[in-house]
């Protein structure tokens, strides 16, 4: 039996090997009943909305990535803010922080991030968080901002179990990547089994972090399935009942992803 499945992350137009036409055939076949096709600057951006507006299982998420900080000029952000109200837009992201690369400077990355958090809240979208090595920080500036108990999904989500106690009273959403699946990622599934079902989702942030067994090919979509798999094995759940779970989440995290 096919699951329905969703990918509340992924880069349809950066993959190098398959066309975007090529990706959705194979997600489809795979289960998928939502993509949301998610913008790194203001051209991946307007190219996700573009492709939520002709298929009817995709939607976007448009913002300027933390280490594409500097970009975040007046009229990017303007541009933004437009798409941010195009239809199929589901969110605002992935925008955060990222102090894992530091080719943009700390105050610079705050600086877009608050911004873009200002356009979200215009527009009544949800947040679509990037957040590496700067949990603390992340947290803080999404409380300081008044989203505690609002729609933020937790991109590609890698807090310790610490910050998951803080995130999870939040009631924010918690994403999981196929690094979930990865043989050196005992930690990270630890924490996977700590988030509530009711708060679970599942990504693959293709074309990267491709799931076990594909490592070193590029990710699409349908490799999802592998990541629903193992979270549903740490958790001890049925997979079904995971799959159905994670497509309810979808839906409320992302108002208008999906009938």
């Amino acid at each position: 039996m096919t699951l329905p499945l969703v990918d509340t992350h992924c880069h349809l137009g950066h993959h190098a090997e398959l066309s975007v036409a090529a990706q959705l055939e194979r997600a489809r076949a795979a289960g998928l009943v939502l993509l949301v096709d998610v913008g790194t600057d203001v051209g991946s951006s307007a190219a996700a909305v573009a492709v939520a507006a002709t298929e009817p299982d995709v939607v976007a998420a448009v913002g300027i990535h933390p280490n594409d900080a500097a970009a975040a000029t007046p009229e990017a952000l303007a541009e933004i803010d437009r798409l941010a109200g195009a239809d199929g837009v589901v969110a605002v992201g992935e925008i955060g922080l990222d102090r894992y690369r530091d080719r943009t400077a700390p105050a610079v990355q705050e600086a877009a991030f608050r911004a873009q958090l200002a356009i979200a809240d215009r527009h009544d979208r949800t947040v679509m968080i990037h957040c590496r090595d700067a949990w603390d920080d992340c947290v803080r500036i999404l409380e300081d901002e008044g989203w505690a108990g609002r729609r933020v999904v937790l991109h590609c989500y890698s807090g310790d179990p610490a910050t998951t106690a803080r995130t999870v009273a939040n009631g924010w959403f918690h994403s999981f990547a196929g690094n979930v699946t990865f043989t050196n990622a005992a930690a990270l599934r630890e924490v996977a089994a700590l988030v509530p079902t009711g708060l679970l989702l599942t990504e693959t942030d293709a074309p990267f972090l491709t799931p076990h067994p594909h490592r070193g090919t590029p990710n699409d979509p349908s490799y999802v399935a592998l990541t629903l798999a193992r979270l549903a094995d740490v958790r001890g759940e049925d997979p079904a009942a995971l799959a159905a779970a994670v497509l309810a989440n979808a839906r409320r995290a992302l108002p208008g992803a999906g009938a």
